[in-house]
């Protein structure tokens, strides 16, 4: 049994062994797909093919469209090379559910795999065909928030950025230059509409992708690299939107217990690839059941009728009050807080510590006791069943092995979204006080914490990357396991960092937390096993 169409459509075995392999023409969806692209997708990594490439699948599968999907990589392009066409494009994704069960899919909506290079004449101009082709409604996206950015933590326009600015979009380096290069081969085309979808875990998502968009049709219409109409093109949203859209599904890495799954069912070259680039892709995805896609209807050009496989469409504002229920309350804060604290203590997964009596009342009170009371519901995810499937069901999932490590990554960047939103909503309440938050002012303590990059035994761990992390660690640098009696010293040290708005959302100082954060850190260093006691002391 091997991952491709001759052995998926011809070997019965897959299907003995409990695969599920789809029914459509696949032959027929991939001309079909390839003459009249509907939707492409940029980002090919995990996220994509557990969810949007399954999304399209379903589509398929129940007749509700006749073309699937196609899948463009610009940042990792061995990831096409050496995983999707070798196999294909078609992946196995594997659903581990919270009673044990598994279920194993092929995946087989992806019509073409696509490279996002300027300097491979052959693919972008296949880009360029796709982005002239009246049929596409859609280019969603998940290349990480960090794949919008146009300048680097210090505010500096990014190299890459700067030549594109300069250099126009011929032949453009950078992300979005290149995404930018491809709306204006669709402007020149006639001005044909388009939906911009960005899909990634951000806040106001959609206005991050045109923010960064608009800035390259900004800089090449003033320098006169691209016709002048080429920015008003992307200004009239009823031309080309940037929904907002709220994303929620769990994806770890492939994990080592799914790939001897597999292996005993007769699956062969299952082995993973890693990249020149450090990137770690296998011919498989394993992921949680749950899954969210909330998206603000404005597709000028139309759309798949996406909402009868699950995704809700609805106005920008009920998307605000979505995202804002799970990235600053229901989910993300809690993940943050059992990554912080996971580190310290030794953990090395997240559904382990749901089994820890003081972790999982630290992530009740933050959710339920500090989060919900600010909440609004969007009516159409109810926020207590979303909270209580999050703490319940999606994390205690002993099925999912997703780590402490992967997510603490840029802990820095999610501060202030995941609780400086919520700590602004009480400072702005009639009926609540910054004071009565208890177990936020806990995580921050915990963040300080596990800069020190030293466990709760004593042992030295590496914190996760993080484009802060060099400059987080030198307020601690200087303090060790075991220095009691320092408070002021401390104070002094510190305080800097807490009045920091850039990674708390706020100046902990200013709102009143300054000194709960600081009396909980003096606890927490005071020697081996400091944690774990003062963890019980706050929460037994």
């Amino acid at each position: 049994m091997k991952l491709n169409a001759q052995s998926v459509y011809t070997d019965k075995t897959w299907k003995e062994k409990g695969f599920y392999v789809p029914s459509f023409d696949r032959d027929e969806m991939i001309k079909k797909t390839t003459e009249n692209p509907k939707w492409v997708h940029f980002g090919a990594g995990n996220i994509f093919r557990a969810f949007q490439a399954n999304l399209s699948q379903r589509m398929l599968e129940n007749g509700y469209d006749d073309t699937g999907l196609t899948v463009v990589e610009g940042f990792d392009y061995e990831i096409i090379e050496k995983m999707y066409r070798p196999h294909d494009n078609l992946s196995l994704l594997v659903t581990l559910k919270a009673d044990g069960n598994v279920e194993k899919s092929v995946i087989s909506s992806i019509a073409e795999s696509c490279i996002l290079d300027s300097a491979n004449e052959t693919e972008f101009n296949r880009l360029k065909e796709i982005f002239s082709k009246d049929s596409l409604q859609m280019a969603t996206f998940t290349i990480t928030e960090k794949g919008y950015s146009l300048v680097n933590a210090a505010g500096d326009t990014l190299p890459a950025v700067k030549e594109d600015f300069e250099n126009g979009p011929d032949k453009p380096k950078s992300y979005i230059g290149k995404v930018s290069a491809l709306l204006y081969e669709r402007f020149k085309a006639g001005e044909k509409k388009i939906a911009m979808v960005s899909t990634d875990n951000c806040s106001h998502n959609g206005d991050k992708l045109y923010a960064a968009v608009h800035a390259f049709a900004d800089e090449w219409t003033k320098s006169g690299k691209a016709d002048a109409g080429f920015l008003t093109y992307i200004e009239d949203g009823e031309k080309v939107s940037f929904p907002w859209s709220m994303i929620d599904k769990i994806t770890p890495r492939p994990d080592d217990s799914v790939n001897a799954i597999l292996k005993k069912d007769g699956v062969e070259e299952l082995e993973p690839v890693v990249t020149s680039m450090k990137t770690w892709v296998a011919p498989f995805v394993n992921a949680e059941e749950s899954e969210y896609l909330v998206i603000e209807d404005k597709f000028p050009n139309g759309r798949p009728a996406l909402e009868k496989v699950g995704v809700i469409f609805t106005e920008k504002e009920t998307v605000d009050k979505v995202e804002r229920m799970k990235v600053c309350t229901c989910l993300n804060p809690l993940h943050t807080a059992l990554a912080v604290y996971g580190c310290i203590l030794g953990y090395e997964k997240i559904s382990d510590e749901m089994k820890d009596e003081e972790l999982l009342r630290l992530v009740k009170k933050i959710g339920y006791d500090e989060g919900l009371p600010v909440v609004t519901d969007p009516g159409v995810i109810k926020p207590q069943e979303f909270i209580d499937t999050v703490v319940g069901i999606r994390i205690p999932n002993v099925f999912m092995p997703d780590t402490p490590q992967r997510i603490a990554t840029d802990t820095s960047q999610k501060l202030a979204i995941r609780f400086g939103e919520t700590i602004k909503a009480y400072d702005a309440s009639s009926s609540l006080k910054v004071s009565d938050l208890k177990y936020i002012p806990m995580v921050h303590a915990g963040w300080l914490r596990y800069l020190m990059g030293v466990n709760d035994e004593g042992v030295s761990f590496e914190p996760s990357p993080d484009p802060l992390l060099e400059k987080a660690q030198s307020f601690v640098s200087d303090i060790r396991l075991g220095d009691t009696g320092k408070e002021e010293e401390h104070r002094k040290m510190l305080l800097p960092l807490l009045k920091d708005e850039s990674i708390f959302g706020v100046d902990l100082e200013k709102v009143g937390l300054s000194d709960i954060v600081l009396s909980y850190f003096e606890e927490l260093i005071s020697g081996k096993g400091a944690v774990r006691a003062t963890l019980k002391k706050y929460l037994d």
